[in-house]
């Protein structure tokens, strides 16, 4: 699909009191409701009917599914009985343990659950076939609204349920978690952190306990301290060790949560001591120290642990030491911002570049501590037009202490200051830093050139961090324009301009765009070095737009001589970024070369140009360079006169009238 730029400026954090409604129609959940209730139906919704589609995208179901209502399942449905809690998620028919382990997580906390599944909802004289769900979605409180329409075979459900059959909410989360990404078969396969993101807006972190860092005890501490969701598990190496117990008592391949950290004394020395909830329950750690263990037993017994750091919002008023959050939304896009990492130095450079100012310290320490998650947008809703998931990364650098988007020689001499551990296919990257305060430059990478995707960039940091989009402001910097002089003496270039013009255009010395045509490519074919295809009429015609003061549509000797200056200061500019010589330019190179012609652009004017004239590899013949460069310089003089005779027109920037006038 095409990817159009958005701009990566920092923007606040979502609230979830704003959730905004997400069905077709335009109506929000109580409205849709009353509706229904009105005319004395019970909703059915069209965004995500009870069809196949909303099942599967690339196989048939195994089974005959018939779609049926609660009502028609059991007598007496239920919403939530006796309180949401892990005996109401049990698997059905479906690769999605990674979210029900999530789900488990999220009755642990009363406030979060409340948010993602609001408890008003019940079956009873109210009720209309509607219900609703919240989730956050890359800075972003969306409120989905499904049916109670759910997949069943033989008059059970063959989806996640409850342990009692009366009881639905769990189901009807599990469906609209799946309208959110488009279908049931776009939840197969997963990591929990995803589903505990949506939930919560928090930020995620994964962590090989055998691999942890030194302060890994004071990262649990702090995580614990913040109010974040902490879980653990214990890796398989093989199907058939899935579900296995160990001999002390833990079940491998089981999403645990930490719900306790903390030091005691014991027998004079200081103990570490986790405290692991399973919530599934049934078997239980015994080994020493029963319910709890000590720290160094669970290094020994887990391998994975995942940490989803909540926003301030999703947090009690009372809570400790709460993030700072700050939130990017940016775009790759192929031919412009799309530049693959560090190994295509050619590109790497084009990529979006976000700005980190870090100021304070964090309490009692040198160095300033923050998170910092690379998220692509909608990958796995696009799964149904065979989008994957592509391998994402980012690099920081220290930056050079000057502004504006930092150039290829840059990145060719500067090693990094950190980056992520490893570019990887999931959905999310995350890493955790500790760096001196300072000026940093963070790049958002896929490992590949010329993927495009959505991404979310986001930063928490221990202490307040300010960042900004290094996406250059647009400004327009050309020379005065030249006036057609008469000269005293003609140079050898002018004497034979002159005799090819008298022959082509007769004693007026005037020429057309059919005219003019004929003379730029003679011409061009006599100068060496240059491997330019013939310039097109379109472009003669655009020249003479240019130049042409007289109005009459046609070039005189004079107004040509002033044209042909600008000529080879463009000619002489794409050259200089023609690197193979081919005749053509990339047009990841392109914001250079304008630049170098007096036009500072931003990365959206930038991917409208490419797309205007770059071919499917990304190339640019000279012939589209100097129409594009004649279009700014149109647009730039328009400006400019309009700007001196309205001064309500300043309202309007050169950014944005560029973009109108590229548009035309």
């Amino acid at each position: 699909m095409p990817y159009l730029y958005q701009s990566s400026k920092p923007r606040p954090s979502a609230l979830p009191g704003a959730a905004r409604a997400t069905h077709s129609s335009g109506k929000g959940y109580e409205e849709l409701k009353q509706e229904c209730l009105r005319r004395g139906v019970l909703f059915e919704d069209s965004d995500f009917p009870a069809c196949n589609s909303s099942l599967f995208f690339s196989e048939n179901p195994p089974i005959p599914f018939i779609w049926k209502r609660p009502g028609d399942i059991v007598k007496d449905p239920k919403f939530i009985l006796g309180g949401a809690t892990r005996t109401d998620i049990c698997q059905g028919d479906l690769g999605d343990c990674w979210l029900l382990a999530a789900i488990a997580s999220l009755t642990l906390n009363e406030k979060t659950l409340a948010r993602v599944v609001p408890l008003d909802q019940k079956f009873g004289p109210d009720y209309a076939g509607i219900f609703h769900f919240q989730f956050w979605q890359h800075n972003e409180w969306l409120d989905v609204v499904i049916d109670d329409r759910l997949p069943t075979f033989k008059g059970r459900l063959v989806f996640l349920h409850s342990a009692d059959l009366n009881e639905f909410w769990s189901a009807l989360l599990e469906k609209a978690y799946a309208k959110l990404n488009g279908s049931y078969e776009a939840l197969k396969g997963g990591s929990t952190i995803e589903a505990m993101e949506d939930f919560t807006g928090g930020i995620g972190e994964m962590y090989d306990v055998k691999a942890a860092p030194d302060n890994f005890y004071e990262i649990l501490e702090k995580a614990l301290k913040r109010g974040s969701m902490v879980g653990c598990s214990i890796d398989t190496s093989s199907a058939a060790e899935s579900e296995a117990r160990t001999p002390f008592g833990l079940i491998k391949g089981h999403a645990y949560s930490v719900t306790g950290i903390e030091e005691v004394s014991y027998r004079g020395q200081q103990v570490q001591l986790i405290r692991i909830r399973n919530p599934w329950g049934q078997v239980e750690w015994n080994g020493p120290w029963s319910d709890k263990m000590k720290f160094e037993d669970f290094k020994v017994h887990f391998d994975k642990v995942e940490i989803c750091n909540l926003t301030p919002d999703a947090l009690e008023d009372n809570t400790a030491h709460k993030w700072e959050v700050t939130i990017h939304q940016g775009s790759w896009v192929r031919g412009s911002t799309a530049g693959g990492c560090r190994n295509f130095l050619e590109t790497f450079w084009t990529n979006p570049q976000i700005k980190l100012h870090l100021t304070e310290k964090d309490d009692g320490q040198d160095d300033c501590t923050f998170i910092a998650a690379l998220m692509q947008k909608g990958r796995r809703k696009l799964k149904k037009l065979g989008a994957e998931m592509l391998t994402i990364g980012y690099s920081i650098y220290e930056s050079p202490g000057r502004d504006g988007h930092l150039d290829k020689d840059f990145f060719r001499y500067h090693p990094s200051k950190a980056r992520s551990k490893t570019y990887i296919n999931l959905r999310e990257v995350s890493n955790r830093f500790k760096l001196p305060p300072g000026d940093y430059i963070l790049i958002p990478t896929t490992f590949e050139p010329h993927q495009e995707a959505d991404f979310c960039l986001r930063i928490f940091s221990e202490k307040k961090a300010i960042t900004e989009d290094l996406d250059e402001n647009v400004a327009i910097d050309l020379p005065e324009p030249l006036h057609p002089t008469p000269s005293p003496e003609e140079t050898e270039e002018e004497k034979q301009f002159r005799a090819l013009f008298e022959q082509i255009s007769g004693k007026d010395m005037e020429i057309s765009a059919e005219e003019l045509e004929y003379v730029l490519n003679a011409v061009l074919k006599k100068t060496k070095n240059i491997k330019f295809k013939n310039l097109s009429l379109i472009s003669c015609r655009n020249i003479i737009s240019l130049m042409d003061t007289s109005g009459n549509g046609k070039l005189e000797f004079s107004e040509f001589k002033v044209f042909w200056e600008k000529m080879k200061k463009w000619i002489s500019i794409f050259l200089q970024f023609d690197f193979d010589k081919s005749g053509s330019m990339s047009s990841y190179e392109l914001r250079g070369a304008l630049k170098a012609a007096g036009y500072q652009l931003n990365n959206c004017l930038l991917q409208l140009i490419v797309l205007r004239y770059s071919d499917e590899q990304f190339q640019i013949e000279f012939d589209d360079f100097l129409n594009c460069l004649i279009r700014l310089e149109n647009a730039s003089r328009v400006f400019q006169a309009l700007s001196v005779k309205n001064t309500e027109f300043i309202n309007l920037n050169i950014g944005e009238f560029i973009n109108l006038a590229m548009n035309i």
